[in-house]
């Protein structure tokens, strides 16, 4: 069973409450999209129908308008003989033709009011279409979203990364054990400032000693 029953309930459908209360609003949308072409098909071809019909209806209002011309001569001809029994059979004959053209036009205007109306519903279909597709490419951009936030989540918490990071720590451990021992070892070069430092620490010790002999000088 479709989702709607005929035009009026495609253009009164809100589409948001619909998706809503969708299980699966991406399935939804694509059930809603396809009976909104397939109605808009078939109003498209009940226009093309009703068009043609009253084209045809219009060429026979003109073919019946014609045979009204043509019994109004017989009965002027009929008359110019003194035949009037044959002017008013004549006569008789065009009101059976304009009688019929006076239907088939009241037929013609009723056609064109249902066209009018096709029309409006057809436009009315496309207006709620561009709209369901429009919300069609919305939830598929929201899907793909939060599909690329999962994976990434996944990644960020997945195995992978986890073993990229000891890595990196274990890198580090190892980085720190070399400095280490080449420290230990002596290797480190020794810098500018290493150098200053031990003759500010050298002048020091100096100046402690001096002052420790002149105590000692002092007390003897």
């Amino acid at each position: 069973m479709g989702i709607f029953s005929r035009t009026r309930d495609i253009v009164a459908a809100n589409m948001a409450e619909l998706l809503e209360k969708a299980d699966d609003p991406a399935k939804m949308i694509r059930m809603i999209i396809s009976e909104m072409e397939d109605t808009l098909v078939e109003v498209r071809a009940s226009a093309a129908r009703t068009i043609a019909d009253s084209k045809e209806m219009r060429r026979h209002i003109e073919r019946l308008s014609e045979l009204e011309h043509s019994w109004t001569e017989k009965a002027e001809l009929a008359l110019s003989k003194n035949r009037e029994d044959l002017a008013k059979a004549a006569l008789v004959e065009r009101r059976k033709a304009g009688d019929m053209a006076e239907q088939l036009r009241d037929e013609v205007k009723l056609l064109d009011d249902t066209l009018r109306a096709s029309e409006d519903d057809i436009a009315k279909l496309q207006s709620k279409l561009r709209e369901a597709r429009t919300k069609q490419n919305a939830i598929a951009t929201r899907l793909e979203s939060a599909n690329t936030k999962a994976r990434l989540r996944e990644l960020w918490n997945g195995p992978k990364t986890h073993e990229a990071f000891s890595r990196f720590e274990l890198l580090e451990r190892r980085a720190d054990e070399a400095e280490g021992r080449a420290e230990a070892m002596g290797l480190t070069p020794r810098t500018l400032e290493d150098e200053f430092n031990e003759l500010r620490s050298s002048d020091k010790i100096d100046a402690e000693l001096a002052a420790l002999k002149a105590r000692m000088n002092k007390d003897r």
